[in-house]
C-alpha cells in the first residue's frame, strides 16, 4: 500500500513537472523504498535517480539488482553517470563493472576522477570473486605511537569518508598492518594513552587473493563487521565490510540452491533471463541425467532372465530405487550445507562415512521393516505374492537395506570427493545422487533376490 501511494505520489509530481518538489520529497523516503520504487517502476528509474540527491541516489543504486542497476545507467546523461560512479564506493562499483561487458566498463571508467579510477583499476586486477574484487580502500589507519587523543582527533577530521569506524587499524611507517582496535578501545581509556600500550598484536586479517566464500566462513567464526585485507607482505590493502559478506553469501546460497536443484546457476533474475538462455542453462544436466537413467533400463535388461521368471520382482523396483534416491538426496543436501556453514571439511571425511554407514543401516532397516510388513499385510488381503510372500518379503528388505546404505554413502562422499577434486560440492545435486543410486539399486537388488531366490523361483 505505501509502495503504491509513493509510485502515485511520484507519477503526480514528474506529471506536473514539480522537479524541486519531487526532489525533496524522494529525499524523504527511505532507500529501501526507492529501491522498490525503481523496481515497481524501471521505465522511470532515471527520473528517480536523477531526482535524488547525489548521496541518496548512489545509496539507492548500490542495493538494486544488477537489471536494474543497467535500466538506470541507460536512462543517465553521461554527466550523471560520471557523478553517480565516483559517488559510489568502491567495492560496489566493481561489483557493477564486473558484470559489464568489457566495452562499456572502459567506457564507464573514463568517466572517474583519477583517483577513483586508480582506485577501481586496482580493485577489478585482482581474480574474480576474490576478497580483492569487494574490499574498500575507504578506512581508518593510524600510527602505534599516537596518543588516544591524536587518534581521536584524526577520526573527527577523517571518519566521514570511511567505510566504517567500529574498526581502526594500526600500520607502521611502510603500511604493515600491526594490530586492529575497535573503537570503544579509544573511547573507554585516558586521552593521553599511547596506542602501543594498548596493542596485543592478536588480529585477523584476510589476503587478497582469498576466495569469497573462505571469507564468509572467517567473518562467521571471527564475528566482526570488517576485515582488513593484506597482501603477501602484510601492507593493509583495504577492508572488507560485514554488509559485502552478507550480499556475496546470499549470492553464494542462491548458486548453491540453483545447482542442487539440478541446473546451472542463473547469473539474472529468473524473469528477467531469455528463455533461450534458461533452457541452455537448465538442458545440459537434464541431458546428462536422462543418459543416466537411460542405463537403468540397461540393468534391467541385464536381469532380463530373472524378472521373466518371477515377474513380482518388477513389482518393487520403483519402491527400491526411489529409496535409494530419496536416501541419496538427503545425504548429500545435509553434506553441501554442512561443508557452506564450514561444519565439516574434507578432513572430517571418514567421520562423516562412520555416521552415515551406521544411519544408512538405521535408516534402511526401518523401510524395509516397513516393507516386508507391508508385503505380508497386503497378501493376506488380497493373495497377491502367493506361496512365497515371505521370501519376497524379505529380498525386498534386504534390499532396501543394502540400497538406502548405499544411497547415503553415495550422497554423503560424493560432495567431500568433488571438494577435494577441487570443483563446487553442489554440483553433486539431488537429481544427480539420484540418478545414480537408481542404477546401483538395481544391480543391488537383483543381487540380493538372485541370493535369496536362486533354486525357488530363480
Amino acid at each position: 500500500m505505501e509502495n503504491e501511494a509513493l509510485l502515485e505520489k511520484f507519477s503526480t509530481l514528474k506529471k506536473e513537472k514539480n522537479y524541486r518538489e519531487l526532489s525533496v520529497y524522494l529525499d524523504d523516503q527511505l532507500i529501501t523504498d526507492i529501491a522498490e520504487l525503481i523496481h515497481d517502476d524501471p521505465e522511470n528509474a532515471g527520473a528517480i535517480i536523477n531526482n535524488l540527491s547525489i548521496t541518496r541516489a548512489a545509496a539507492a543504486f548500490r542495493i538494486l539488482d544488477f537489471p536494474l542497476q543497467e535500466d538506470v545507467i541507460r536512462a543517465l546523461a553521461p554527466a550523471k553517470i560520471a557523478e553517480l560512479m565516483n559517488e559510489l564506493p568502491a567495492d560496489d562499483r566493481t561489483s557493477f563493472l564486473e558484470e559489464l561487458p568489457s566495452e562499456a566498463v572502459k567506457e564507464l571508467i573514463k568517466l572517474l576522477d583519477p583517483e577513483e579510477r586508480r582506485i577501481t583499476l586496482s580493485l577489478l586486477g585482482y581474480p574474480e570473486n576474490s576478497v580483492g574484487r569487494i574490499m574498500t580502500p575507504d578506512y581508518i589507519a593510524v600510527r602505534e605511537e599516537w596518543t588516544v587523543k591524536e587518534v581521536l582527533d584524526y577520526i573527527r577530521e577523517h571518519g566521514k569518508d570511511s567505510e566504517t569506524i567500529d574498526v581502526i587499524y594500526v600500520i607502521d611507517e611502510k603500511g604493515h598492518l600491526l594490530d586492529d582496535f575497535r573503537i570503544r578501545e579509544f573511547l573507554l581509556v585516558a586521552t593521553d594513552t599511547v596506542v602501543h600500550t594498548l596493542m596485543d598484536d592478536r588480529f585477523v586479517s584476510l589476503h587478497a587473493n582469498d576466495d569469497q566464500e573462505e571469507a564468509i566462513q572467517v567473518f562467521r567464526m571471527e564475528n566482526r563487521v570488517a576485515l582488513p585485507v593484506v597482501d603477501d607482505q602484510g601492507i593493509l590493502l583495504g577492508i572488507v565490510t560485514i554488509d559485502d559478506m552478507l550480499w556475496i553469501a546470499n549470492e553464494e546460497h542462491t548458486e548453491d540452491i540453483q545447482k542442487i536443484g539440478g541446473t546451472e546457476a542463473l547469473d539474472e533474475p529468473y524473469l528477467d533471463m531469455p528463455l533461450l538462455k534458461l533452457v541452455k542453462k537448465r538442458v545440459g544436466w537434464l541431458v546428462v541425467l536422462f543418459i543416466g537413467e537411460m542405463l537403468t533400463a540397461t540393468a534391467m535388461g541385464f536381469f532380463e532372465d530373472e524378472i521373466a521368471k518371477a515377474v513380482v520382482l518388477a513389482l518393487f523396483v520403483p519402491l527400491i530405487i526411489s529409496s535409494g534416491g530419496n536416501s541419496g538426496s538427503q545425504a548429500s543436501t545435509l553434506i553441501i550445507q554442512a561443508m557452506a556453514l564450514g561444519e565439516i571439511t574434507i578432513n572430517d571425511w571418514w567421520r562423516v562415512m562412520r555416521r552415515e554407514i551406521v544411519s544408512g543401516l538405521m535408516l534402511g532397516s526401518v523401510l524395509g521393516c516397513i516393507g516386508f510388513i507391508r508385503i505380508l499385510l497386503w497378501n493376506s488381503l488380497f493373495h497377491t505374492y502367493g506361496e512365497h510372500t515371505v521370501l519376497i518379503g524379505t529380498t525386498v528388505g534386504f534390499s532396501l537395506v543394502g540400497v538406502v546404505l548405499w544411497g547415503t554413502l553415495s550422497g554423503s562422499m560424493l560432495p567431500i570427493i568433488l571438494k577435494k577434486a577441487g570443483a563446487d560440492p553442489a554440483t553433486s545435486s539431488a537429481p544427480f545422487v539420484a540418478t545414480l543410486v537408481d542404477v546401483t539399486g538395481l544391480l543391488i537388488y537383483f543381487t540380493v533376490a538372485y541370493t535369496l531366490m536362486r533354486g525357488i523361483l530363480l
